[in-house]
């Protein structure tokens, strides 16, 4: 009968030392946290950028001449980048010049033809991404009117 008494009494303390050892081991995997990419306010304001000019691309060539620039699009200026991308001069000089150009595609009066407009813009946004993010430009050419 002791050893009866014994042997249930080993079982029992293996059986509570494992589920301690299971909790232990559960505990960690929930503090498991996986780093999500998350884009920047300025990633998610380039994919909108492309999404619109995509449609205007597609209004030209359907014969619709578009009507109205997206004011969204002035806060290239103030959109939080990446954290390892910081705005320089270059960056600077290249936004502004690509607000200007995205903006004459909605100019009524101009004697340029609108698709030169169009890739006059498309090709700044190159043109910018070839000096820090070049990832995106394959992406950006395909909205070349040719």
């Amino acid at each position: 009968m002791k050893y009866l008494v014994l042997v249930l009494s080993i079982c029992i303390l293996f059986s509570c030392k494992q589920n301690e050892e299971t909790q232990e081991v559960t505990a960690k995997q929930e503090k498991i946290v996986y780093d999500m990419y998350e884009p920047s306010e300025m990633a998610n304001l380039m994919n909108q950028m492309y999404a619109h000019n995509l449609k205007v691309k597609n209004d030209i060539l359907a014969g619709n001449v578009p009507t109205e620039f997206p004011l969204d699009f002035l806060k290239i200026h103030s959109a939080e980048m990446s954290e390892f991308k910081e705005r320089n001069t270059v960056f600077q000089s290249f936004s502004e010049l690509f607000i200007e150009a995205e903006k004459d595609i909605y100019n009524t009066e101009s004697t340029v033809p609108l698709e030169d407009r169009f890739n006059t813009t498309v090709n700044l946004c190159i043109s910018c991404h070839q000096t820090e993010c070049t990832g995106p430009i394959p992406r950006i050419k395909k909205l070349l009117i040719k």
